[in-house]
């Protein structure tokens, strides 16, 4: 999104598992990756993020929330069956070579154990190996013929194209696996995907990121956004599907389709985290 959006941005990389010490200061708990940090104002999961690109670049069909129903029912598959489908079926010698180019084997061991805990404790099912391919080539077979203009749904990407472009991209591009050369529309439509790039990073420290945060306020809060029951008391939020490691703050706003909840320490200043209110779940 950030390559087809021209987006300039600054990129800080963190540790594959936790624990990541200088993450944490920022997003508490809460163990996915990646996430989107705007100074003080940090965006936790895919949802919110693109909801924030959509906002800023003035493209609204990035943000599932401003899509019709087919498009979000799309997305809502790809981003969670699909998309573990899609990773379960991308094992190949070219993604454990890269593996073990990118981290010690003793790291690698720890990701696996990491990854199983992880989906343990998922309220979705994650299909086998054997059942995952046949998931992704049925997805395969639909987007096939789905795909009668450039994009998903039409002559311009929105975020179903993206959302179905990540869980691909782990069998094609990091696997370099040939399941999709097959099917010659989806595989014309990744190129066009693929060409977008992801722009051009400047690459910071964490430490930089963090004086980021020390060094600005965060946004102010619309007084439409702080009518919630439980506005500023303490509460916690998680994810309710899978990576359920919650994060503890003060609640300060509610939108339509997002929690934000204020947090502080020596590090960061006060920061307020942005978590989408679906797939998560909030307690007081």
């Amino acid at each position: 999104m950030l390559g087809y959006t021209n987006t300039e941005w600054l990129s800080s990389n963190t540790k594959e598992i936790p624990p990541r010490p200088k993450l944490a200061p920022l997003v508490g708990g809460y163990r996915k990756i990646p996430v989107l940090q705007i100074g003080s104002n940090i965006f936790c999961d895919t949802r919110a993020i693109t909801s924030e690109i959509a906002t800023l670049t003035n493209k609204p069909e990035l943000a599932m929330e401003n899509c019709d129903a087919s498009v979000q029912e799309f997305v809502e598959e790809v981003d969670l069956h699909t998309f573990f489908a899609c990773v379960s079926s991308a094992s190949s010698k070219e993604l454990r070579r890269k593996t073990l180019s990118s981290m010690s084997l003793l790291d690698s061991g720890r990701l696996l154990i990491d990854r199983y805990q992880m989906t343990r404790s998922a309220s979705i099912k994650i299909a086998n190996p054997i059942a995952a391919r046949k998931i992704v080539n049925s997805h395969l077979d639909a987007l096939e013929d789905r795909l009668t203009e450039p994009f998903i749904f039409g002559p311009q990407p929105n975020i179903a194209d993206f959302s179905a472009y990540h869980g691909l991209w782990f069998i094609r591009e990091l696997a370099e696996k040939k399941t999709i050369t097959a099917f010659p529309k989806v595989n014309a439509w990744m190129d066009r995907m693929k060409s977008f790039g992801n722009g051009e990073p400047a690459n910071i420290s964490a430490e930089y990121a963090l004086r980021i945060a020390n060094n600005t306020e965060p946004r102010p809060i619309e007084p439409d956004h702080q009518q919630h029951a439980t506005i500023g008391q303490v509460v916690s939020i998680a994810p309710s599907d899978y990576g359920k490691a919650p994060t503890e703050g003060i609640l300060v706003g509610a939108t339509p389709t997002q929690w934000i909840i204020s947090r502080k320490n020596e590090h960061t200043g006060t920061v307020h985290v942005h978590f989408p209110k679906q797939g998560f779940a909030l307690e007081d």
